[in-house]
């Protein structure tokens, strides 16, 4: 039986997951792939913390160099995240003519155009499926069995802490700080958690998508964000009280020759499949114009289900090994020579449906006064709830909209938020309900 010898750079969480698959499941793998995987060498800057496995001390080094310049090991996993070194790392493996799976989600976002294109050229593989989704097979999914299919629309709910926290305010009652200081003693939400919280971790995996699905290029700076840390207890039960849930959501919507990707908090109808999505899990919703509706659901995060994607990359690019070919699918589901810069439709032309939450003075003439400033903005709207006052200070006005451009929203907005019967700053959320 033949022997693929792998190389890992990065002994973490996630790398340790790696290990521990290859040896627990060891016989099933090497019955399905017909040949053997052997682990040779581990790098990494700490190799005397204990694991959760053993490995001989033969096998373990500080020098990722012994990996990249083996010409025994075949496939290189990059698994130390970051943008530097693991960029030269992965390229310097590819000089090498060594394939190359990783998790890397910001260098792929931020780097991929050069990284993909070097696979192409040097005729080497690169698996990246748990960059994006964790356990989802959203990648296999966008680059083989919709390869055929023009993509109209992907709603992903793709950070598990983020929609953790969200999942915990709506069901509970608590606010936002109390439910991330759980989820950071809990481990689901890093010390620092701005890249999850804003938005910033989605957007690496929103852009990996939308050139997979879209066969563009992608600058990630171009994506529009909007993290979940204004989201209020008082939104979370406006939203329940109209039938919707707020999910941070990254979207993807085909338009002619442009493209919408935008992240933000989203409502959407609590009979709708993302509004059930709750945890830390993560989910996406495709619409694809020969598949029609597609659901992917499951782990979007963690050591074993995020070890299940690497490993699945691994199997694929040993299989081409035994064949003898590379290549086969595109990085990118199409050669680099014919992917262009996306045309992203600029956000102020976005038209969808609006949550306003306004902090008002208790008065007659108040809603008329709002409403006026709304219609001549072009603004229709579809529901209103107008709480009358408990104690002093503002009452809340809440009020849903019909289809309406972003550009007219900000412009109505901001002339309401400057009225003297407004005495805090417009709550504004997006919904996304085709009933409007």
């Amino acid at each position: 039986m033949k022997t693929i010898h792998l190389g890992l750079i990065g002994f973490g969480t996630i790398g340790t997951g790696v290990v521990s698959l290859i040896q627990e499941n060891r016989d099933l793998i090497e019955n399905r792939l017909g040949a053997r995987l052997n682990l040779k060498k581990i790098a990494d800057l700490d190799i005397t913390s204990p694991r959760k496995v053993s490995v001989s001390k033969d096998m373990l080094t500080t020098d990722a160099r012994e990996i990249i310049n083996d010409p025994e090991i075949s496939v290189v996993i990059e698994l130390i995240g970051g943008y530097e070194p693991a960029r030269t790392f992965i390229l310097d493996a590819m000089r090498n003519r060594k394939h190359v799976v990783t998790a890397n989600k910001a260098l792929l976002a931020t780097y991929g155009n050069e990284i993909f294109k070097a696979s192409e050229e040097l005729g080497v593989d690169i698996g990246f499926e748990a960059s994006v989704g964790g356990t989802i097979p959203i990648i296999k999914s966008l680059k083989e069995s919709l390869v055929a299919n023009r993509l109209r629309s992907i709603f992903g709910i793709i950070n598990g802490t983020s929609n953790y926290i969200l999942t915990k305010m709506s069901d509970e009652g608590k606010s936002f700080d109390d439910v991330l200081r759980e989820a950071q003693e809990l481990g689901f939400a890093e010390a620092d958690p701005t890249f999850d919280i804003e938005g910033i971790d989605t957007a690496h995996k929103l852009a990996i998508t939308l050139s997979l699905a879209y066969g563009k290029r992608v600058k990630l700076e171009d994506v529009y964000r909007e993290g979940i840390a204004g989201i209020s207890q008082q939104d979370i039960e406006f939203a329940g009280e109209l039938g919707y849930r707020i999910k941070l959501l990254a979207i993807a919507i085909q338009r002619d020759e442009f493209v919408e990707a935008r992240i933000h908090p989203t409502m959407i109808p609590l009979d709708h499949l993302l509004a059930n999505v709750n945890g830390n899990f993560n989910a996406f919703h495709i619409v694809g114009d020969a598949s029609g509706s597609v659901f992917l659901y499951g782990q979007g995060a963690g050591m074993m289900p995020t070890a299940s994607a690497v490993l699945s990359d691994i199997i694929d690019i040993s299989r081409n090994i035994l064949k003898g070919v590379s290549g086969r699918v595109p990085a990118r589901s199409q050669s680099e020579n014919v992917i262009h810069e996306i045309m992203l439709l600029p956000m102020d032309y976005i038209v969808t449906n609006y949550y306003f939450r306004f902090s008002a003075i208790d008065r007659p003439g108040v809603l008329s006064k709002i409403s006026g400033v709304l219609g001549e903005n072009n603004i229709s709207i579809a529901a209103v709830i107008q709480k009358g006052r408990r104690q002093a200070g503002p009452v809340p006005i809440v009020m849903t909209t019909h289809k309406s451009k972003e550009m007219d929203v900000q412009r109505a907005i901001k002339v309401i938020d400057q009225l003297n019967i407004i005495l805090g700053k417009t709550i504004v959320i997006r919904i996304e309900d085709e009933k409007l």
